[in-house]
This record gives structure tokens, C-alpha cells and sequence, in this order.
């Protein structure tokens, strides 16, 4: 067996509509397909690859941050226009650049306490 990609992470949510506004209107993912599950649910895409997985649950989750799983990473295009939209919602982020790698970075946490990184690697203009 090999490892061939990361295919999709799920976020648990009693906010349903709110998460998904978050991930589609500051985010930029698309609502798409999803199995017929007897739960609620949303599956959000990149493209046309299903990569956040959010299931309804009645009672919230524990935040990620500072857990055995702190964080998932999301390579991005426009690290200027990710800051714009970040801002526009009045959302709260922690701003860093990796050393030496040329990586500029965001951490942002969504209303369920999952903490998202944003990676940028092409250079600031």
C-alpha cells in the first residue's frame, strides 16, 4: 500500500449553515455531491475534489488547536486576497512566513474550533 493523497478531513459542527458559510464565502469552496447519508451534512469541494467533509451533530466538539490533531493546511493562489476575505468577515488569524522555506502563512479558526492553515508559496509582490 502507498499513501497517495490527503482525501478529505471531516469537521464535526452544530452550526451547519454558519460552517459552511464560512467555508464557502470566506473559503471559496463549492457545495457539491453528497452521498445520501440518514444524518445532516455538506460535502465542499475544491474544484471537483470533495476536501471538507461537515457532519451535524448535536453537542459541540473540543477545538482542534493544542490537541493531538492541531490544525489541517490548505495550499492557496492569493495570499493578499485570502487576507482581504479573512478581514471582510472580521475574522481573527495569525499571520507567519516559515523560515527558509518562502511560505507565507495564516492560521484562522472557524466557529467550531478547527484551526485552518493557509499557505502561500508564491513570493509577496
Amino acid at each position: 500500500m502507498a499513501i497517495l493523497d490527503l482525501d478529505h478531513i471531516n469537521i464535526r459542527t452544530t452550526e451547519l449553515a454558519k460552517t459552511r458559510a464560512f467555508f464557502t464565502e470566506v473559503l471559496g469552496l463549492t457545495v457539491g455531491w453528497r452521498p445520501d447519508f440518514p444524518f445532516g451534512g455538506t460535502w465542499l469541494y475544491a474544484g471537483e475534489k470533495d476536501v471538507v467533509h461537515l457532519v451535524e451533530v448535536a453537542r459541540p466538539s473540543a477545538p482542534s488547536r493544542g490537541s493531538a490533531l492541531d490544525h489541517f493546511a490548505f495550499a492557496i493562489d492569493d495570499y493578499d486576497d485570502a487576507r482581504r476575505r479573512l478581514d471582510a468577515a472580521g475574522l481573527a488569524y495569525e499571520a507567519a512566513e516559515a523560515p527558509n522555506g518562502g511560505i507565507r502563512q495564516m492560521f484562522v479558526t472557524e466557529l467550531n474550533g478547527v484551526t485552518i492553515e493557509l499557505n502561500c508559496r508564491t513570493p509577496a509582490a
